[in-house]
């Protein structure tokens, strides 16, 4: 078993906190986990993304190959759509709906969706929406943390102990509000 994940966003939008939940979770799980990041301009609101090979398997490489990606998630629409060629024929693209307009040109966010409709396997969450509903609007990574886990072959138990772990030290509230978050993620992704 081998899952090549592209995770893409914005800076700010927590794509490399995924990264790192859906890898210690595989590590958890006794799988092989390589990653690679690349930040851009992430501190002005630029690209980030993050490469993630998850394998029962030796693992050669960190980058995942173009065309071959089972999995793209992405905090944004337009730069769900940036990474398309990276997606294998059979893989799923996973994007949270709402736009972060920081081009002056920005795609109409209606046409961005019609594209991202037209792949095989995809599911587009009102990520903000269900954060709000988990009581944390900030918690949208985990919405699609949420998500993301229902194309993977990892045990949800383990991913939500990560997140505990990620935001013991926060307190109770910001913990228990994560995890809703990524339930929520997970309840709709599936539905898709």
């Amino acid at each position: 078993m081998k899952k090549d994940i592209i995770l893409s966003g914005v800076g700010g939008q927590g794509v490399l906190s995924i990264a790192a939940i859906i890898a210690q979770a595989a590590l958890s799980g006794g799988f092989t986990v390589r990653q690679s990041e690349v930040h851009g301009m992430a501190q002005r609101g630029g690209a980030v993304l993050a490469h993630l090979r998850v394998s029962d398997q030796d693992i050669a490489g960190d980058l995942v190959p173009q065309g071959s990606a089972d999995l793209i998630v992405s905090m944004e629409l337009l730069e769900s759509l940036r990474y398309a060629a990276w997606l294998s024929p059979e893989g799923a693209l996973v994007t949270a709906a709402e736009t972060l307009v920081n081009i002056p040109d920005y795609p109409d966010a209606e046409e961005l969706k019609k594209t991202v409709l037209a792949f095989p396997r995809h599911c587009i969450l009102e990520a903000e929406r269900l954060a709000r509903e988990a009581g944390l609007s900030k918690a949208v990574n985990m919405v699609m943390v949420g998500a993301a886990s229902t194309f993977l072959p990892l045990d949800s138990g383990e991913i939500e102990k990560v997140i505990e772990r990620m935001f013991f030290a926060k307190g109770a509230s910001v913990c228990g509000a994560n995890l809703r978050a990524y339930a929520l993620g997970r309840e709709n992704g599936s539905r898709q």
